[in-house]
């Protein structure tokens, strides 16, 4: 096996709930990640400045079989406290819309901070290391490592799976925190992408790819007001991935192109203006000039403003407030923000994220049946649960 190495805490995972854990699980903790550098998620978040928190986070701003699971963890580390550690380290952030909140410089800032944190707590960190086989005598954990090819192992008091989802497994996700909590008896929920682009398999929005517009997205569990992007492949933008953690495939979904409720009045009141204008002109002055002429195909929009009676124009803008889709998938891993379901909660202390049954297993972040929205609260989700993790471990070892 190659050299035996014993520690007190070891956690899978270097991505921001494993640092998060590291930064607060005391001496004697190491870190492993299979990857060449850490937090690479932190890195390529919020197109390089990381939407590291929301503001308006709260317990209903995620999703799980058991909803009441997160309210511990975010309500004794929230969005307060993570800006008083960035404050404490002088990364300088702004909000954006609807409280999302970002570095003003680059994500690495976010990484150095997590990195500093670790070594003020006297963490390791091991890169490039692959994990081989867990096992448990009762009282430790052993865990086979290779590194650079090298075969060792380690013997820890406390495991922590931060291996995260199945999301973009191009960065090297895969379903290890899932097959690591089976091995030990813990149920794991169904998976499935979210936060993620639908798809069309007849590509209809080919043709007006890159158009955007807001809108109202809704289904029979949720809606969103924000953008909506047509692209080559369906649909995309902030409205659609949220919407995506509340779809199923096969359910339609409803677009409504007037979500505050006021083309109808601008419409009529235009006709008393401007009556020779054409509706399609006037439509354009409201919605993209591209996706009025697609709409067009559909939705009767000729003549001008005059020849159409108040009764015409509620029949159009009902049509625009209700227009029903039904996507053929999405685009799945590859692209999901983050994985849906994951390691039930019925068998982790809300608390400690400790198992219920496994004394010193531990799992936290993306890997968890917790799912947030999009907009900050994911990484929440993160340092809440990294933290309770963390300070639980401490708990323990100064009992002992």
């Amino acid at each position: 096996m190659g050299w035996l190495m014993q520690i007190n805490t070891l956690i899978l995972g270097a991505g921001a709930a494993g640092m998060m854990c590291a930064a607060n699980a005391g001496p004697g903790t190491l870190v492993i990640d299979h990857a060449k550098a850490p937090g690479e998620k932190i890195r390529i978040s919020g197109g390089g400045r990381c939407n590291f928190t929301n503001m308006y986070t709260t317990p209903e701003t995620f999703l799980s079989a058991n909803r009441h699971f997160c309210k511990s963890a975010l309500s004794r580390y929230s969005q307060w406290d993570f800006m008083d550690l960035l404050a404490r380290h002088g990364i300088t952030w702004h909000e954006k819309t609807l409280g999302q909140l970002f570095c003003d410089g680059k994500s690495p800032q976010i990484i150095a901070m997590l990195r500093t944190e670790m070594q003020r707590a006297g963490a390791e960190l091991w890169l490039n290391t692959r994990i081989g086989e867990i096992g448990h005598d009762g009282s430790n954990f052993q865990v086979a490592l290779e590194i650079d090819g090298k075969k060792s192992s380690v013997t820890a008091r406390h495991l922590v799976v931060a291996t995260g989802g199945k999301s973009i497994p191009a960065m090297g996700a895969t379903g290890l925190a899932y097959d690591i909590a089976r091995q030990f008896g813990h149920a794991v929920l169904e998976t499935r992408p979210a936060l993620v682009p639908l798809t069309f398999s007849d590509k209809r929005f080919a043709p007006i790819s890159g158009t955007a517009a807001p809108a109202r997205v809704s289904n029979k569990r949720a809606s969103f007001d924000e953008a909506v992007l047509f692209t080559h492949r369906g649909l995309s933008g902030p409205a659609i991935l949220q919407i995506s953690s509340y779809w199923s495939e096969g359910e339609p979904i409803t677009l409504d192109l007037d979500p505050d409720g006021t083309l109808f009045e601008a419409l009529r009141d235009q006709r008393q203006r401007a009556g020779r204008k054409q509706l399609n002109t006037e439509l354009a002055r409201h919605l993209p000039n591209r996706l009025v002429e697609h709409l067009s195909a559909s939705i009767a929009m000729t003549g001008n403003l005059a020849d159409q009676s108040d009764v015409a124009l509620e029949q159009i803008v009902g049509q625009l407030r209700n227009w029903s889709l039904v996507p053929s998938g999405s685009e799945g891993y590859r692209t999901a923000e983050v994985t849906e379901g994951g390691v039930d909660t019925d068998g982790l202390s809300s608390k400690t994220m400790m198992s219920k049954t496994v004394p010193g297993l531990y799992f936290i972040g993306e890997a968890v049946d917790v799912t947030g929205w999009l907009g900050g609260f994911n990484f929440q989700w993160a340092w809440s649960s990294g933290w309770a993790a963390g300070q639980a471990i401490k708990a323990v070892d100064a009992r002992d």
